[in-house]
């Protein structure tokens, strides 16, 4: 197999590994709330909310030090270890306690920190120039068929129901800790660069996280690495970019974890209120896959590079919004167990708030296939630490609004979203611009990137 063809292989693998992870963690996400809502009369007294704020709070801090696990252990390595918490953490839902619920939330996050940070490294270290939005595109449409999988099971397995038995628990969450595993074992499948590295590039990423048998080598790739993230942190570039990465934080949180139980709690949908949590993720992921698809694979047809996608997803955004805004009461992120009859300015409609699923999903991959891109493209020799930085942002950001999400109505919730959204949007056109003229300098070809 040709290099290039190695480099693909490695990038479809790694999708493909993201996808059966993510499939059991995002509908575990998904479904959590309404699950523990079924739990807390009896000892169980855990709060999904709660949980997700841990695992996103603890994941941002790790990343101030997972370039450095990544340094040491290697990005294979330490993606399959990752895989493995995230496993566990599935497989506490199958007889939870809130002991367990709340220290494997910890675990998960540093896991979380050491998985993404090893995954944008492996990006990275299979692309170039000019396959960096190639690859993203593929990475993401990948890992976004685990919302369409996981979620297709939860709309047929809990159609009709109005209430979670234990029965019906156990079984999805043993499915979902299998599946995860599964998406562990094939990160072996991944295959080792050769070392290209020319003489003199000692400072270089590559170097930081290159094989070495010496402990005292690791150690100071460990420190240099560290050294570099907060290097990069300072710099204009990602300090703008980081805005946007706020806002995908919050997406995140919104749309993996609130809008679900939103769903959940309208009374006025009926006895599917349940299922349509697992046909939201569903449109959410058809959203994601064909934003990856068209954005990612398709960018090279591009000429006006990144500007117009991110336009275009937050756009989409803001339509969702207000389309949300008019459709779910107000009070649905903070239901009791009984769920909500209030009503917003429309009779709730099944329709729209699928639609609104489908747009989430479609400007969240806008916004995320563009970041990989230019954070790939900015800082190809320091993947690592940037991929950290991006991901302590977008977890901090995400694990506030896990928090606030136990307080706020709805209508503030999309309030803050809009403002940061907009300004996200307006600091990723200054970087690309920064980007556009750095080519031009080059003599590049714009639509390369």
């Amino acid at each position: 197999m040709s290099s290039e063809g190695k480099k693909l292989f490695n990038i479809i693998i790694l999708g493909v590994s993201f996808m059966f992870i993510f499939t059991a963690f995002q509908s575990c996400g998904n479904i959590a709330q309404t699950v523990i809502t079924n739990l807390n009369n009896t000892d169980f007294h855990g709060s999904g909310y709660t949980s997700m704020s841990i695992i996103y709070g603890v994941l941002s801090a790790s990343n101030l030090i997972s370039p450095s696990l990544v340094a040491i252990v290697g990005p294979q390595f330490s993606m399959v270890i990752s895989g493995v918490f995230y496993s566990l953490y599935i497989a506490v839902f199958i007889q939870p306690t809130t002991w367990a619920f709340y220290t494997a939330s910890v675990l998960i996050g540093i896991a979380a920190a050491v998985l993404w940070t090893a995954q944008g490294n492996c990006l990275t270290e299979n692309s170039d120039e000019n396959t960096i939005g190639r690859n993203s595109g593929i990475f993401w449409a990948l890992l976004q068929f685990s919302l369409i999988f996981g979620n297709l099971y939860i709309y047929f397995a809990w159609q009709g129901k109005t209430h979670i038995s234990e029965s019906d628990r156990r079984t999805v969450f043993i499915a979902l800790t299998v599946i995860s595993l599964v998406g562990t074992v094939l990160f072996f499948l991944i295959r080792k660069q050769e070392d290209t590295k020319a003489p003199g590039d000692d400072d270089s990423t590559n170097e930081i996280l290159g094989e070495s048998s010496s402990a005292r080598n690791k150690m100071m790739r460990a420190v240099a690495a560290f050294k570099k993230s907060i290097t990069l942190s300072f710099t204009k570039e990602m300090l703008l970019l980081s805005v946007t990465t706020a806002y995908t934080g919050l997406v995140l949180t919104f749309f993996s974890g609130v809008y679900g139980t939103c769903i959940g709690a309208v009374n006025r949908f009926g006895s599917e209120e349940k299922s349509l949590i697992g046909l939201s993720g569903i449109f959410i992921g058809v959203g994601e896959i064909l934003g990856g698809g068209i954005f990612g694979l398709l960018s090279k047809k591009s000429r006006s590079g990144r500007n117009p996608v991110v336009m275009l997803g937050i756009l989409v955004h803001f339509i969702a919004f207000y389309l949300i805004f008019f459709n779910m009461p107000n009070d649905a992120p903070i239901a009791p167990m009984e769920g909500t009859d209030q009503v917003a300015y429309m009779i709730p409609s099944k329709e729209v708030a699928m639609l609104c699923s489908f747009l989430l999903g479609l400007g969240d991959s806008c916004f995320n296939t563009q970041l990989l891109s230019i954070l790939g493209f900015l800082y190809s020799e320091d993947s690592a630490p940037a991929f950290a930085i991006f991901k302590f942002v977008q977890s901090i950001c995400a694990a506030v609004a896990y928090f606030y999400s136990n307080y706020f109505l709805l209508q503030w919730q999309l309030l803050i979203m809009v403002l940061v959204g907009f300004f996200g949007t307006i600091t990723f056109f200054t970087v690309e611009w920064g980007a556009a003229a750095a080519l031009a300098a080059r003599g590049s070809d714009y639509s390369s990137i």
